[in-house]
């Protein structure tokens, strides 16, 4: 019986396809065990759990971004999470570190490498992680989600995706989807989200542009996000949604997407073959447009810029292109051919092939 050991966690980028890749391993072999490695802080504290996955807990130790008494005390504390993880893979004899970033992943590559472990990177995002930057260098795989991602010794196996998302068949969908939201199935429709929370420049511009989405003779369904109170009109053909748990059925019915890039959204969206307007986040450290990168290189998608998308910008720039069915038929064959399903099975390999190759 094989022992793997996933780490990562903090956030949904780091947590998702970790929890896609435990799912697989264990479909493939349910005598497998499967152990995930966390923090008691981050997300994977209520999300492992819950999934049926027994969850390991190291301390969270951040990397010190300048010189004060946190830097002072982050050797000690980092030896004593290697030591926690090190003690970790003794106890369960696990063969193999899986690790998607996070504050968990750190320790694990190094707690690896000490015990003579083999382990895998799989980094997310097009602008890798410094855990994932310092595990490259050691690991026996490193996979990327995005083509030019910067990791040493890296290949390009996609985003391990949700098995809804994976299964979904569009064309199939249509007709549940539409009828769940309250859409007409028979004519287009653009969806518009900008994740959980939402994304208020996005909100603020579909709220004076709506009509001009309707009168261009397309459906709009727009998920504000649960923070928002963006009024909804209740007009025929507008979908306003605060949350929605069946995103399946959102893409299931989306003939074209505006929304931010995170990792995850770029991914599923091109495995998905639908065309994109992006309009990355622009705080932080510019990983949303580099996201989106390869689906605009190959005409599956294009940029937006948040300090100027608003009401005009809609109706200058995705109005006209809601009328050039051409166009959006030429994204939508280039996102099929950018984008992959096959993101989990294809990080399984290099596991496969790690554990081979310690053998």
């Amino acid at each position: 019986m094989t022992t793997y050991l996933l780490a990562g966690g903090g956030t949904a980028g780091h947590v998702n396809p970790l929890l896609a890749v435990a799912d697989g391993l264990r479909e493939r072999d349910a005598d497998a065990s499967v152990l995930v490695l966390g923090t008691a802080e981050g997300l994977e504290a209520r999300l492992v759990p819950a999934r049926g996955y027994e969850l390991l807990i190291v301390a969270k130790v951040p990397f010190p971004r300048r010189p004060n008494g946190q830097a002072l005390a982050f050797p000690g504390r980092f030896r004593r999470a290697i030591a926690q993880v090190r003690e970790h893979i003794r106890t369960h004899s696990v063969d193999v570190v899986v690790g998607f970033g996070g504050y968990a992943s750190a320790p694990a590559y190094v707690a690896a490498r000490r015990e003579g472990v083999p382990f895998v990177v799989h980094e997310a995002n097009a602008k890798p992680g410094l855990a994932n930057v310092l595990g490259a260098r050691r690991a026996a795989a490193t996979g990327v989600a995005f083509d030019g991602t910067p990791l040493r010794g890296s290949e390009v196996v996609g985003m391990p995706l949700r098995r809804e998302v994976i299964e979904l068949d569009r064309a199939a969908r249509r007709a549940e989807a539409a009828e769940y939201f309250g859409l007409d199935e028979s004519r287009p429709v653009l969806l518009v989200f900008g994740g959980s929370l939402g994304a208020q420049r996005l909100n603020e511009a579909l709220a004076g542009s709506w009509g001009d989405i309707l009168a261009s003779g397309w459906q709009l369904l727009h998920v504000t996000g649960e923070r928002s109170d963006l009024a909804d009109p209740g007009v025929p053909g507008y979908a306003l949604r605060r949350y929605v748990d069946r995103m399946d059925l959102a893409f299931a019915l989306a003939d074209l997407i505006v929304s931010r890039s995170g990792a995850a959204t770029v991914s599923e969206v091109s495995a998905l073959g639908i065309p994109a307007l992006y309009v990355p986040y622009s705080v932080g450290n510019g990983e949303q447009r580099l996201n989106a990168a390869s689906a605009v290189a190959a005409g599956a998608a294009e940029l937006l810029d948040d300090p100027t998308f608003d009401a005009d910008a809609v109706r200058r720039i995705v109005v006209p292109l809601l009328g050039d069915s051409g166009r959006i038929a030429r994204m939508a064959a280039a996102a099929e051919r950018v984008g992959t399903r096959s993101g989990t099975d294809n990080v399984i390999a290099l596991i496969d092939r790690a554990l081979d190759a310690s053998n």
